[in-house]
């Protein structure tokens, strides 16, 4: 599965783009250098029910990842 199809499912699951996931990550103060990825990933768990490997490919995205 590529890349932009995991992003591609996490919006049809959540209804949420990348772009919206920054933006919820800025307000809650997870964009910030010293967050960890278990942090990111327990969140979009928690508040997005995204399963491991969708909420890696949102934590990538937040990190720089763009293919």
């Amino acid at each position: 599965m590529s890349f932009q199809t995991y992003l591609d499912n996490i919006k049809t699951k959540t209804g949420k783009t990348p772009e919206e996931f920054k933006k919820h990550a800025e307000k809650k103060g997870l964009q910030k250098p010293d967050v960890k990825a278990g942090e990111i990933v327990a969140w979009l768990k928690k508040d997005f029910d995204l399963g491991q490997g969708h909420a890696m490919a949102v934590y990538a995205w937040l990190r720089g990842k763009r293919e």
